[in-house]
């Protein structure tokens, strides 16, 4: 898909504090990209979907328990407010037991039309809509957040930059880490020397066949010492998860 002014790359966050929107979005080349339409961002306040004068948007979970869960009667109509029939866009639910974001998800999801996020609180959202909504589960990473914002403008930032014309050079995007499976290799710059550490000599050597071999040593010395796993995926051709 090509992303353009006329049909931009489009994220709809769903989510109870919209005012945390753009944030991080609105800055820099990602923000830029906006304002130039390249993509756009849509918040919707999931409490203007509550069904009582209150504005209640959660209750006690079923078979006790701490906390809150968002109601799915909520929920849906928030959901169903912008995810339409015509709309292609996956819907996810940002939690810690979704599957892991990868940059293979990542990249899919920027070539296609965008994304419709849900930004969940409290214990979570009522597993029926989950169901009902066919929602995507997706976790950015082994932790726990108050909130998916954070995780949701995460996720938007690592789409938008890998859209046509957001950066500069895309040859950047192409050495990152987990582009082909392995971490990225170290980075230097001038000056030369810096609190008595040196750029290593093969950088500067002009030798890019030796620069490459070196790099990609460090590739697979940095993987192998710190993610492992990623080294095993790489060894059997799978570049991450394709589903």
């Amino acid at each position: 898909m090509t992303n353009s002014s006329e049909n931009p790359w489009k994220a709809s966050v769903l989510t109870l504090f919209p005012d945390a929107f753009p944030g991080v979005l609105g800055a820099s080349i990602i923000g830029g990209a906006e304002k130039s339409g390249i993509w756009q961002l849509e918040t919707v306040d999931i409490r203007d979907f509550s069904v009582n004068r209150h504005r209640t948007v959660d209750s006690t979970p079923a078979g006790g328990g701490p906390g809150m869960v968002l109601k799915p009667d909520v929920a849906a109509k928030a959901i169903d407010s912008v995810a339409t029939a015509s709309d292609s866009r996956p819907l996810i639910y940002l939690t810690p037991r979704g599957k892991p974001l990868t940059q293979y998800r990542v990249k899919a999801l920027a070539k296609g039309p965008g994304l419709i996020v849900f930004c969940g609180r409290f214990e979570g959202l009522d597993q029926r809509v989950i169901e009902a909504r066919q929602m995507e589960e997706i976790s950015i990473g082994d932790f726990v957040l108050a909130g998916g914002e954070v995780a949701a403008q995460a996720m938007i930032e690592a789409c938008v930059r890998l859209l046509p014309g957001v950066l500069g050079d895309l040859d950047s995007t192409t050495e990152e880490s987990f582009e082909d499976g392995l971490l990225e290799y170290p980075l230097y710059t001038k000056p030369r020397e810096f609190e008595g550490r040196t750029i290593p000599d093969v950088l500067l050597s002009g030798d890019h066949k030796k620069i490459a071999e070196w790099r990609r040593k460090q590739q697979i010395e940095i993987t192998k010492a710190r993610r492992p796993d990623l080294i095993d995926t790489s060894e059997h051709g799978d570049d991450h998860e394709r589903d």
